[in-house]
């Protein structure tokens, strides 16, 4: 069984890995003097290779241990002076992006901490259930087991325990704690590297996210978006963070931080740790994460407020006294909408990177766990997928990595194959920048404004929608969660 090893890469073994592909891109820039992927930049003076910052927001998909090719496809961004203005992901995907968010301040690099954590980290610690737990789990985790998706990982029968004993015992995990592992090695992990960089509670994450560069941000002049000339960039929304969980208790999709106050009274005071827990909460294979003592319930007046907070999410029922979490890739794996504004010509991208393609092949259902795994991942997958089709501009924010042969579970994954996604996203990244045309896709916003326009102004009125000033509650860096906003 994989046991707790030194790990011999260093932070320069991944850069030496990928030298000749950011070379690639340096010397493709190199002949475009004037290229712009945003509006948004910042005065401070260019780095060695003359690049200025450029801001986008960037939105990272779930996948497991995949998600080291986030780490090499923001490390080439980050090379080239792209920084970061919102950032959203689930499961892996909302864990880089807390630790983007949490490193350091906007202006500076992520990408070279995180290396260090990536390098220093035996991922196999997080498998922290007991023996028989983690030995049906060296069983799952077979080079030849390649299967990716929430729970595809249980087309393997129970029976492939060594006996008896540890079958009823894995049967055990999963009946009374409907999940193999706590999770716990991997939240104490987190809230390390978050205490590292002075972060401890939400609150001190909202400081951080605030922070902007000496002589703020600005925004360039463009005649495309109608801005005649260069001026302070500032927006009510430049913190966001958009970390997503699944609460299958109410059945609601859950966008952390701005949602922490429905589910802790002292939200400003919980580790961000706790939120990526929450999302990264694989079915059956770590426990769900509970949140208990739940708000609502200490007087009238305060489950007045909570009720009416809770009715304009959506959720009609009850309030429960306590919240089970799930993986947020069960119904939103990919959040590139949370962003989304179709109403003005964005002065920065949300770029987006997917860890594969949806829908490559066709899926087997000749046993029963198959057939429900198909049922599973095409529920999960459509959500997403077609909000890209109903916004069709975002394949040209959208770079899918082929992370075709690499096992999403591989927590024992070999040095070899980290280094070769990191690289996977690195390459992605260098033919993403290569094609992107800032100045076209804002031509094609705008055009899809006007259509946006029109059509709104043909539209009835809703019959109902939440009236905001009622919400007493005090909410993330003074943001209403989208679903309560006016519009």
């Amino acid at each position: 069984m994989p046991s707790t090893q030194p790990v011999a890469l260093t932070p320069q073994d991944f850069k030496s890995y990928v030298h000749a592909d950011m070379h690639e891109l340096h010397q493709h820039l190199a002949q475009k003097p004037k290229w712009h992927i945003s509006d948004v930049t910042d005065q401070l003076p260019p780095d060695a290779r003359g690049y200025r910052h450029q801001y986008v927001d960037l939105v990272m998909e779930g996948g497991g241990m995949l998600g080291i090719a986030l780490v090499g496809y923001v490390y080439a961004l980050e090379q080239v002076g792209i920084r970061f203005l919102q950032l959203g992901g689930t499961s892996a995907g909302s864990i880089n992006a807390l630790l983007m968010a949490a490193a350091a301040p906007r202006h500076e690099t992520s990408s070279e901490w995180l290396l260090q954590q990536l390098a220093n980290k035996n991922f196999y610690d997080f498998v922290d259930g007991d023996r028989n737990a983690r030995g049906f789990t060296e069983e799952l985790l077979e080079p030849e087991i390649t299967d990716s998706g929430v729970i595809g990982w249980l087309k393997r029968r129970l029976d492939t325990a060594e006996d008896a004993a540890s079958a009823l015992s894995v049967r055990k995990h999963i009946s009374k704690d409907f999940g193999l592992h706590p999770g716990k090695k991997f939240t104490v992990w987190l809230e390390e590297l978050l205490q590292e960089r002075g972060v401890n509670s939400i609150e001190e994450l909202l400081k951080r996210r605030a922070e902007v560069p000496t002589g703020k941000l600005r925004r360039r002049a463009s005649r495309i978006s109608g801005v005649r000339e260069e001026t302070d960039y500032e927006s009510a929304s430049l913190s966001r963070l958009a970390i997503i969980t699944a609460d299958i208790t109410t059945q609601t999709k859950v966008v952390f931080p701005e949602m922490a106050p429905l589910y802790w009274q002292d939200w400003r005071s919980i580790s961000p740790a706790l939120l990526v827990r929450a999302s990264m909460s694989i079915p059956l294979f770590f426990h769900p994460y509970r949140c208990t003592n739940v708000p609502g319930h200490d007087s009238e007046e305060q489950h007045t407020e909570y009720r009416k907070a809770w009715d304009a999410m959506g959720y009609l029922g009850p309030i429960p006294k306590e919240a089970l979490f799930v993986d947020g890739g069960i119904i939103s794996n990919f959040p590139i909408n949370v962003f989304h504004d179709n109403t003005q010509v964005p002065a920065a991208p949300t770029f987006g990177v997917k860890l594969g393609i949806d829908r490559a092949t066709y899926q087997s259902t000749d046993s029963v766990l198959q057939y429900l795994g198909a049922i599973f991942d095409a529920a999960r997958s459509q959500y997403d997928a077609d909000f890209i089709r109903r916004n069709s501009d975002y394949r040209h924010l959208v770079h899918c990595l082929n992370v075709d042969g690499f096992n999403w579970l591989a927590f024992n994954m070999p040095d070899k194959q980290k280094l070769e996604l990191f690289r996977v996203g690195v390459r992605g990244a260098v033919a993403f920048l290569k094609e992107f045309d800032w100045e076209n896709y804002q031509k094609l916003r705008k055009a899809k404004v006007e259509v946006v326009k029109r059509s709104a102004r043909m539209m009835a009125p809703l019959t109902f929608a939440p009236d905001p000033n009622a919400i007493n509650l005090e909410w993330p860096g003074g943001m209403l969660p989208p679903a309560m906003q006016e519009t």
